[in-house]
């Protein structure tokens, strides 16, 4: 359970949520969005850019809170109905949760689990849009089945990704937790990055 100011802070998000999602329309968008990444046969791999499609589509706050609304234990989850926001919110969050909210944990929890994935490559192709051209990355995971699955992205999608990854790692890291060639890596890459998108 939460404490007297956890319960707070989950509150105001809840809140800050329910003002994202206070338009039908993006209440019904937001479903869509769900429901197709639920039923997709890349399902698993498509729940690992989740939290950020809710990001643009809700803002980076409401859409991280919503997956943890979703995936939160149910004790937590009852405290919802204590905060005052519109009952067609309420009904579908308590909906969503219902037909969504196990598969969605279940697929963090394997994508979560080292033990579960046995191997990744990574691609870049070109893609052909509104009469431009963007550059995507094509991730594929080899499940512990042996069954590859894969989803693509935008190359900003991938680099907003590495950004989330280095981020979360980072407060745990320790002395002897990264080799200096990977270090190195890391610098060199960013480096790149920062010469190819510099202004011209």
């Amino acid at each position: 359970m939460l404490d007297h100011e956890e319960k707070f802070l989950f509150k105001e998000e809840i809140l800050h949520l329910a003002g994202a999602m206070s338009d039908s329309a993006v209440l019904d968008n937001v479903e869509d969005l769900l429901a197709d990444v639920i039923s997709s046969p890349r399902f698993d791999s498509e729940v690992f850019t989740l939290e950020r499609s809710l990001q643009v589509m809700l803002g980076a706050r409401a859409g991280s809170t919503l997956v943890g609304l979703l995936t939160v234990a149910p004790e937590v989850f009852d405290e919802v109905g204590e905060v005052r926001i519109s009952p067609e919110v309420l009904e579908r969050l308590t909906a969503w949760r219902a037909r969504f909210g196990l598969a969605i944990d279940n697929a963090l929890n394997f994508l979560n689990n080292p033990d579960g994935i046995q191997g990744h490559t990574f691609a870049t192709q070109i893609a052909h849009a509104d009469d431009r051209r963007v550059l995507q990355g094509r991730l594929t995971l080899v499940r512990y089945n042996n069954e590859p699955q894969f989803f693509v992205a935008d190359a900003g999608v991938f680099l907003g990704l590495v950004g989330d990854v280095l981020e979360r790692l980072g407060p745990y890291l320790e002395p002897d937790s990264v080799d200096a060639e990977t270090i190195g890596r890391l610098r060199e890459a960013l480096a790149l990055v920062e010469r190819r998108t510099a202004a011209r």
